[in-house]
């Protein structure tokens, strides 16, 4: 039968479940973003304040006037780290026609710093906060690595999941090159 610690036992543990089972529920809902928050082709740049490598604070209206790729990757990230080259590359071919690459990192800042001492790259390199600065820039599902593609008026015009080849990074560039 039951005595009284056993039934408290009892108790503590059904309040415990419907606890879980509430929290679960609430925690698992979709996080809602304010209007305009999570970009799409047409929208103007999200002016997202970002802190560099470096520590020194950095917004993405630096670069206003340039075509400006922003990639977003991790150190964790296979393809992110193959894709890097590349971007590197892509940047300085096409420094002189006015557009900019910028690399932001969804990752921890001693991971990111390690990473570059041995992986330099030339192009700027700031760090997102967490998921939360993917979602903001259109990347609903969490791919690395991302890719946003901005005019020099800071409309989006492109979006990309997923790491570029030499030739469909500049097939994804080349019709927004002299605009």
């Amino acid at each position: 039968m039951f005595n009284r610690s056993n039934l408290l036992i009892v108790a503590i543990a059904i309040c415990g479940a419907l606890l879980g089972l509430y929290a679960g529920s609430y925690l698992g809902q979709p996080k809602l973003l304010p209007p305009g928050a999570s970009l799409k082709p047409g929208e103007r740049l999200t002016d997202l304040p970002l802190q560099g490598v470096d520590g020194q604070p950095h917004r993405l209206r630096e670069w206003d006037g340039k075509l400006l790729l922003v990639n977003f990757w991790a150190t964790w990230c296979g393809p992110c780290r193959e894709e890097m080259p590349l971007l590197d590359r892509t940047r300085a071919r096409l420094a002189g026609r006015g557009i900019e690459i910028v690399g932001v990192a969804i990752d921890d800042t001693d991971a990111v710093a390690e990473f570059l001492k041995d992986n330099p790259v030339r192009y700027p390199i700031l760090l997102g906060a967490d998921n939360d600065t993917l979602l903001s820039f259109g990347d609903g599902s969490g791919i690395l690595p991302y890719s946003v593609l901005f005019g020099r008026d800071g409309t989006v015009l492109s979006q990309r999941a997923g790491s570029f080849s030499d030739a469909g990074l500049n097939h994804w560039l080349s019709p927004h090159l002299d605009k």
